[in-house]
């Protein structure tokens, strides 16, 4: 089951589980748009992967048993600020590859 963390890795911006600025990559690593576009330029500074923006669990079980009430957002926060120098280096062969060339 995706895990819908609270915030951004990086500025600890707060991302609740309805939130539309919520981004991840495939390992769930999770930032807000503006330090993915901003800060990474789409690249996460954990894998090299790139980000698509984190689904919205819906509110309402329209199955039963199947939404945020019975699968919540987990309440651990991460914070990693990244080091813009050291992502700099670290992107610069990474940054100009599409995400499924990665």
């Amino acid at each position: 089951m995706l895990k819908l963390k609270p915030n951004c890795e990086n500025c600890d911006k707060d991302l609740p589980a309805e939130s539309i600025e919520a981004m991840i990559c495939s390992y769930e690593c999770t930032f807000c748009c503006d330090c993915v576009d901003n800060v990474l330029n789409n690249v996460c500074p954990n894998c090299g992967g790139g980000f698509v923006r984190r689904p919205i669990r819906p509110k309402k079980a329209w199955r039963e048993g199947v939404s945020v009430i019975h699968h919540p957002a987990s309440e651990k926060r991460v914070l990693k600020p990244v080091d813009q120098d050291e992502h700099r280096v670290f992107s610069r062969p990474i940054v100009d590859l599409a995400a499924k060339d990665r």
